[in-house]
């Protein structure tokens, strides 16, 4: 069995009993998303710039299942390099107040299902970030006796200049199938013991790795690379589907339904990709697009829709389970995103119910007894998948009460 924290994906909170991360704690919020605003494809990274300021802002936005809506606040908390929340008070990570009512507040239009949609801007007006790092977004009742969901974003420094770069593993095994990510720095002048740097592919959270400084490169640049640590496994291009338009079937949906006043969604079926060469299709790298083919208003006039998935299989395996992992599960391997197997069906099944738009994501096979990579079981790796992948680094001197975030670098393979 997964622990509480490998369930989730996340560092786990004992003292709150949750997931420091990307989560809903209530079945009736869906479609979470927190974004730069006006860059929704992104994660959401603010840097300071020369004034040490913030110039852009985050937008948050989710629905609740509902027909009247709540009185809502937001909370921030800076979070160590772990996602835990640490010694800093907020005066000293932010003027201004760290905790306010959401303002924008409206009504789904013409939708099966009813819904509130709620969005705002991040930071408030006369609030700004003064300390780089991680941070965590919570949002609950107003008198803050329940929690709704929980969002991560960071705010960089950009006082080290990142290079990174994606080539084949320096052990020569697996040349076909893995990527090794290379990361120098310089700049700011930091010890390398005091440096953590992360290395994160596309938006998983399983296999996030902490790289180990291998050396000088070159002058005055901090080497992490030729470790074992800086390898992925390919995975393949993500599937997608586009369930947009509810009245004639689109990307990889086989047919739409209609059943007790309720829309339904059938995906095409699943298929093991793990034996096949690699066929690159352009997709997003597990993230998703809330649209609505016939309507102006996405953001109340989108309905939702039950979205069925299946993967046929003649027996269900014993030793590892199937998880449909991207940003419309939170990336979790949980619940959430568990494929059930149907002996009635011969077939791993999974029901999301999901706003109206494009979704791209992946099959993982995780369990005790598993060798292989995640994505090998179905999805197979490949060197040539275009995954992206995001560098955090972090700097705590002796001096510093809290880590920082020094700088973000985003690369992607195969470009």
């Amino acid at each position: 069995m997964l622990t509480a924290a490998a369930a989730c994906g996340q560092r786990w909170d004992s003292a709150a009993g949750r997931c420091l991360g990307d989560s809903a704690w209530r079945a009736d919020v869906k479609t979470a998303t927190l974004t730069r605003d006006g860059v929704e494809m992104e994660p959401p990274v603010l840097t300071f710039n020369r004034m040490g300021q913030t110039e852009e802002g985050l937008v948050l936005q989710f629905d609740v299942l509902a027909d009247e809506g709540e009185n809502l606040r937001y909370t921030i908390a800076h979070c160590d390099r772990h996602w835990r929340r640490d010694a800093l008070e907020p005066y000293e990570f932010m003027t201004g107040f760290e905790s306010a009512p959401i303002e924008n507040i409206e009504f789904s239009f013409a939708t099966l299902r009813p819904y509130v949609h709620y969005s705002q801007r991040l930071p408030s007006r006369g609030a700004a970030f003064t300390h780089s790092g991680n941070y965590i977004l919570y949002v609950t009742t107003d008198d803050g006796s329940d929690t709704l969901l929980s969002r991560r974003f960071w705010v960089s420094e950009g006082s080290v200049e990142t290079e990174a770069t994606v080539a084949r593993p320096f052990d020569g095994v697996g040349i076909r199938e893995r990527q090794e990510v290379d990361v120098s720095l310089s700049g700011a002048g930091a010890r390398p013991e005091y440096e953590h740097v992360l290395l994160q592919q596309n938006g998983r959270q399983d296999n996030a790795r902490w790289l180990a400084y291998s050396g000088s490169d070159g002058c005055c640049k901090r080497a992490y690379r030729y470790r074992q640590e800086n390898i992925f496994d390919g995975g393949n291009t993500f599937r997608f589907f586009d369930c947009s338009n509810l009245h004639a079937p689109m990307y990889n949906i086989v047919r739409v339904e209609d059943y007790g006043g309720e829309k339904f969604a059938i995906v095409r079926p699943e298929e093991d990709r793990s034996r096949k060469h690699y066929l690159s299709e352009r997709t997003l790298p597990g993230g998703m697009k809330v649209s609505v083919s016939d309507r102006s208003n996405k953001a109340v006039e989108a309905d939702y829709v039950w979205v069925n998935l299946s993967l046929p299989m003649a027996q269900p395996w014993l030793d590892r389970e199937v998880y449909v992992v991207g940003q419309l599960t939170d990336w979790r391997l949980d619940s959430t995103s568990r494929m059930d197997y149907k002996p009635e069906y011969r077939a791993y099944t999974k029901r999301l119910l999901l706003k109206q738009g494009y979704y791209s994501y992946q099959l993982l096979t995780v369990g005790r007894a598993i060798e292989q990579s995640a994505t090998a079981t179905l999805e197979g790796d490949h060197t040539e998948t275009p995954n992206v992948y995001t560098v955090y680094v972090y700097l705590r001197e002796p001096s510093d009460r809290a880590d920082r975030l020094v700088d973000v670098k985003r690369v992607a393979a195969g470009r």
